[in-house]
């Protein structure tokens, strides 16, 4: 019998596997329900032989600054971008998914919140508790991994669910996630133009006609199907002007397609199913924005967007990108984590940047320039 998901259809069906987990439980019997990740140190939290799925991963989080001898936990700023979630599948070297914890849950930015997606959620209390649903065949083994670079230790919650299957498809692929991020997006100077509207939608001359300066969310080699992305920006204009950051179109390039791709769209909030320069928060199961910048659009804002019932199909290599403003014109921060299923071997996905090129903006600095030296030369982040 092939393998099949559950699902309300199903769950009156007999299912032939065996359902297994492992978890973070006391091995002694009593309540230290955790794992304990020193400052920077990298620890394998789960191996799983194969073959199997993984239907479920639950995590909770939290640091202990140096000294507490409490036992209290706190929440070190930014803490999600510092611990990073690492998973191989089988006998791979180079990691399938190398993504800043809270960013792989579907949030961005360092912050957690609760929201509620169908593959993706954080739950309360405020968001601390990160449900990920995208069901995960491998075959041999699969490693999974915490890289804690905040600078205390951080206990780490965990359980995976998954089922023990005698066999898996033939024509199974592996799931994958990585993490980019530009800061900032290489713009044109708004002096240039006639008005500030003109810089925002562009005028006769601002014409995109290749994509090759897009915003790149997934760019992979190999069969499989994109299944989604989230997308955080930062506004970095610091003008009182109504600025509007989301004029770009999304285009989707498959096998190596030459410009128009098959997939070109009409804006990014368009691509994320929202309309009309959208101001309010909104989530459903395979869309929405989570954080909404209703200030002149400046400030933070974090959409997402999953082809759970639109996979996007690819047989040599799919490049996902998009505009940042209209004809690439604006200069602001881009980060995005992308989610895809592949045959195996993969290309190399990008190596995460050091932690003073992963953290958010201070949002006290008055413009990038001024957050990149602040980055650059703080202490507080080498």
């Amino acid at each position: 019998m092939s393998y099949q998901t559950a699902d309300l259809n199903n769950l009156f069906i007999k299912r032939p596997y065996r359902r297994e987990r492992v978890s973070s439980y006391d091995r002694n019997g009593l309540n230290d329900d955790r794992i304990h990740i020193a400052s920077g140190q990298t620890t394998e939290f789960a191996c799983i032989e194969g073959p199997a799925v993984i239907t479920h991963f639950w995590c909770t989080y939290g640091n202990i600054a140096n000294g507490d001898t409490s036992g209290s936990v706190g929440h070190e700023p930014y803490n999600l971008r510092k611990i990073v979630l690492l998973v191989y599948w089988d006998d791979e070297e180079e990691p399938s998914i190398e993504v800043p914890l809270g960013d792989f849950f579907g949030m961005g930015h360092g912050i957690c919140k609760a929201y509620n997606s169908a593959p993706l959620q954080m739950t309360a209390e405020d968001g601390h508790g990160c449900n990920c649903w995208f069901p995960m065949p491998f075959h041999k083994k699969a490693r999974f991994l915490i890289r804690n670079e905040c600078h205390n230790e951080t206990v780490f919650y965990f359980y995976l669910d998954y089922e023990k299957v005698d066999e898996l498809p033939k024509d199974s692929l592996y799931f994958h996630a990585s993490w980019h991020r530009e800061m900032p997006t290489e713009g044109k100077d708004e002096k240039g133009y006639d008005s500030h509207t003109q810089w925002i939608f562009g005028s006769e001359e601002d014409k995109n006609l290749d994509g090759k300066e897009n915003y790149v969310i997934l760019e992979a080699e190999g069969s499989g199907q994109y299944v989604g992305c989230n997308l955080n920006i930062v506004n970095c204009n610091t003008n009182g002007n109504w600025d509007w950051y989301g004029e770009g179109d999304d285009m989707i390039f498959i096998d190596g397609e030459p410009w128009p791709p098959r997939l070109h769209g009409t804006g990014m909030e368009d691509y994320f199913n929202c309309a009309w320069s959208p101001t309010q928060s909104f989530e459903s199961p395979y869309y929405g924005c989570l954080i909404d910048t209703n200030d002149h659009f400046k400030g933070k804002a974090t959409f997402y967007r999953y082809h759970i019932q639109d996979p996007i199909m690819f047989e040599r290599s799919i490049k996902v990108t998009v505009e940042h403003g209209h004809n690439n014109l604006r200069s602001d921060d881009y980060s995005s984590t992308a989610y895809w299923y592949q045959s195996e071997p993969h290309r190399s996905i990008p190596k995460l940047p050091p932690l003073e090129k992963r953290l958010p903006l201070d949002e006290k600095a008055l413009w990038w320039k001024d957050i990149i030296k602040t980055v650059d030369d703080s202490d507080e982040v080498k």
